[in-house]
């Protein structure tokens, strides 16, 4: 059977291509919202850190209504660390939108999540978005789009693939160039025309396929996912199938989409996309099947992670004093709930019963995850971050990025030379309206800290993308930081005479009145060896004047981090200490004399 009023599509596109955006402009003109109701820009996006960072990290369900049909969107992250989250939602598809900006072309991610797409036989739609760019270079785009469906062995049907031009932000979309772009019903139309119908057996023993999961505090665990054959209703019994294993369950409520919500509904059919709760023992990649007639579906397979990264009990002298979450317990249950939902992400337990290694597709990937429990209330230590080697044919091989680099021509010099003593091969150049786009092959080690040194080499006019590429022979060291660490060396509060009297050894990362701990990292040495200071220094007041007494203490102001700075910038024998009002940097071994006599026997 063929179910003609239903479409399931996903968007897909590089992060900050309009992806997000788009879905507004769908939502707002299939009359989802009342009229003159106020919605907030990037609908979709709901969770705090998606909106402060503007881009999309869990993909999200919504349905429109047009012309009877309805149309099942799913939003999907465009940054290549949630990568996992695409190759899960597309095995709820029919087909793809994929959106291009008009004047960036196809970026990596682009090409990684659409190779993903035309392998599992989806019917792509082509959207160049941001035709209202001044600089927009569309025909070049479009050429440049069927180069990469081309690269990637489209089949023909897939080659032969429709374009709309858009602008999300304007919410108006175009099939041909010299028509004049009125609302976004054309988009809608080739939606509706192009992407197949689900097709399958609505009468057949129950098949679903969890892809997604989500929490609510009141009815626990909710399933996500497309019914690949016959109906699902409240309360039925069912089987779950993982693997060799398989046991009786009942559902309960059954939810289907209806704009940004979810409607209880007494019947869903073969196609559908719905939610349902009642089974809390369920993960991603299940099979729920017919009691009687259990068949199993072939299971999601995921990308390996890249990145491992230990996180640990924070054991430094400031412990307990921000957080709520604080022992190994808490920080275990945590790290192993997050694996429940998170699949492109594992979580091993290490030889220390207070440490636990958790690997991930990227730093941004782990930093999400930290920010997230920092603001749930945790506390922890993470050191830096490692890639994961392989052994391949008995060789030694590391994961390696696709890097894009847009830069404007007089800092190529300047990047090229960073990128060489990282062990970056140079694969292709082109110019763009004034800017130099290079795309070279680099390890994933040497992308470790390199995106402050970039926009620092660049002046902040940098434009830096990576896409994990595949695996490779090692290829040797990659010198890491070239500074040492300005470390305190005794417990108390910055004054600003302590600091001024440091502040010339190297750049500070604190202000004055702030509580430092011996082996606290307080800045950056202009030279290569580590140097203990003491930024709690006081003026001893005498009954002798000075000539200089009454001058005032200038300070420079202290570099201040985010964590994926911070991240980036600690040494192997460095922490970064993370709890919900502070990020603080520190040696692992916190005595000083423990310290030399450590590094004394590594060497």
């Amino acid at each position: 059977m063929i179910r003609e009023n239903l479409r399931n599509v996903a968007i897909i596109a590089h992060v900050d291509h309009g992806k997000t955006t788009l879905v507004d402009a769908l939502l707002k003109q299939s009359h989802v919202f009342r009229e003159n109701e106020k919605v907030a820009e990037r609908v979709m996006d709901s969770n705090d850190l998606e909106r402060e960072r503007g881009i999309t990290i869990l993909s999200k369900n919504t349905a429109v209504m047009h012309d009877d049909i309805k149309i099942n969107i799913v939003d999907t992250p465009g940054h290549a660390d949630f990568g996992g989250e695409v190759e899960r939602v597309l095995n709820m598809v029919d087909g793809v939108l994929l959106l291009v900006d008009a004047y960036e072309g196809p970026m990596p991610q682009t090409k990684y999540v659409l190779r993903k797409a035309l392998e599992q036989g989806l019917k792509p739609i082509v959207v160049i978005n941001k035709i209202d760019r001044p600089d927009q270079r569309v025909k070049d785009v479009e050429d440049e789009v069927i180069e990469l469906f081309m690269e990637l062995e489209a089949d023909d049907d897939q080659l032969d693939f429709p374009v709309v031009y858009a602008s999300a932000r304007s919410g108006v979309a175009k099939t041909n160039w010299d028509d004049e772009a009125v609302n976004m019903d054309p988009l809608f139309e080739t939606l509706i025309n192009e992407i197949p119908a689900p097709e399958g057996d609505i009468e057949g023993p129950l098949q679903f396929m969890v892809t997604t999961l989500d929490y609510d505090n009141f009815v626990g665990k909710i399933a996500v996912g497309r019914i690949v054959r016959g109906t699902m209703k409240p309360n039925q019994q069912v089987a779950v199938m993982n693997g060799e294993i398989t046991r009786k369950a009942r559902i309960g409520r059954v939810y289907t989409y209806n704009g940004l919500n979810r409607v209880e509904t007494d019947e869903a059919k073969m196609g559908d996309i719905i939610a349902f709760v009642g089974i809390d023992d369920i993960n991603i990649g299940d099979t729920i099947a017919d009691a009687e007639n259990p068949e199993a579906l072939p299971s999601i397979t995921i990308d390996e992670p890249t990145l491992s990264m230990v996180f640990s009990v924070n054991n430094s002298p400031f412990a307990g004093r921000d957080g709520e979450f604080v022992t190994s317990r808490h920080l275990r249950d945590r790290l192993f709930r997050e694996v429940e939902t998170n699949v492109s992400m594992k979580v091993e337990e290490t030889d220390s019963a207070d440490a636990f290694k958790v690997s991930g597709r990227g730093e941004l990937h782990l930093a999400v995850l930290i920010e997230t429990m920092r603001r749930e209330g945790y506390e922890l230590q993470v050191g830096k971050p490692r890639v994961i080697f392989k052994r391949i044919n008995d060789q030694l091989c590391e994961p390696l990025e696709a890097l894009t680099i847009d830069v404007p021509q007089e800092f190529m010099g300047t990047v090229m030379e960073a990128l060489g003593a990282r062990k970056a091969d140079l694969v292709n150049m082109v110019e763009l309206a004034g800017y130099l786009r290079m795309e070279f092959v680099i390890p994933a080690r040497g992308l470790i800290g390199f995106r402050s040194q970039f926009l620092t080499a660049t002046k902040g006019n940098g434009i830096m993308n990576h896409v994990f590429h595949g695996y490779a022979p090692f290829k040797g060291d990659i010198p890491s930081r070239t500074r040492g660490a300005l470390v305190a060396f005794e417990d108390g509060e910055t004054t600003p005479y302590g600091l001024n009297s440091v502040q010339d050894r190297g750049v500070l990362f604190l202000g004055p009145n702030e509580p430092v701990y011996t082996g606290m990292v307080i800045g950056e040495n202009t030279r290569e060896l580590d140097m203990d200071v003491n930024p709690c220094k006081k003026k001893h007041v005498t009954n002798m004047r000075s000539s200089s007494s009454d001058e005032a203490v200038r300070l420079t102001p202290p570099k201040i981090f985010s964590l994926e700075q911070a991240l980036e910038w600690i040494n192997d024998d460095e922490l970064v200490e993370v709890t919900p009002n502070n990020i603080r940097m520190r040696k692992t071994i916190l005595d000083r004399s423990a310290r030399a006599k450590a590094a004394k026997n590594n060497k």
